[in-house]
């Protein structure tokens, strides 16, 4: 299996159910009140956390998704945290709701706002590069999704094409990915390691491949 450099390969890989998964992230932050729960869901493209986040969501009717995506979108690949922190996090701690334009969807005309009501008891907020010291006091547990990155990035060029324009802005990606990786360790600081894509026989639509999280 090809990682990142410096990341540990996770061992101890077992199947729970995806309501044991939720039962675990929860008690790490067992003395929240009065704000929902901030759950980080991390990894490379391809890794599958929009998708682990949906089925996150489905598990947990009472929960939003906030997709780090919209935050970078003609902002930066990685250089979103202050605005993250600012325009979401710190509302959502304050038990607020978010109704929140980025300065790029002003610029582009890109129509609509990151809305999140003030109600939900759980926000799972999936990006690469959300588990990350600078987000660390707004996060109560975080996942990341670690896999082959051969694997992933096929699955991801078979899900945003494999273009020239798509291979330059890949190429241009992992410039800034790969030093942000190893100086964040995110793998490092999660609550949970879950495998992405998994390769152990399970019921995706019930169950989760998880492992403990690795050391440094």
């Amino acid at each position: 299996m090809r990682l990142y450099p410096g990341e540990t390969q996770a061992v101890g890989w077992r199947v729970v159910t995806v309501l044991d998964a939720v039962r675990q992230l929860r008690d790490a932050s067992p003395d929240v009140t009065g704000r929902p729960r901030v759950i980080a869901i991390d990894g490379r493209g391809g890794a599958g956390k929009t998708t682990l986040a949906e089925r996150l969501r489905k598990a947990v009717p009472n929960s939003a998704i906030l997709h780090t995506d919209d935050i970078a979108w003609n902002h930066a690949y990685f250089d979103w945290g202050a605005v993250l922190v600012e325009n979401i996090l710190q509302p959502l701690h304050r038990g607020e709701a978010v109704d929140f334009r980025p300065d790029a969807w002003i610029a582009h005309d890109r129509p609509g706002s990151i809305t999140i009501p003030a109600d939900p008891a759980l926000i799972w907020v999936e990006g690469t590069g959300v588990i990350r010291e600078e987000l660390a006091p707004w996060l109560d547990a975080s996942v990341w999704m670690q896999g082959d990155l051969d694997e992933q990035e096929r699955l991801l060029a078979v899900r945003d094409g494999d273009s020239p324009e798509q291979r330059e802005h890949v190429a241009k990606w992992l410039l800034e990915e790969v030093p942000f990786m190893l100086r964040e360790k995110p793998w490092a600081r999660a609550t949970m390691i879950v495998s992405g894509p998994p390769h152990i026989d399970h019921n995706p639509d019930t169950e989760m491949v998880v492992a403990p999280p690795t050391s440094p």
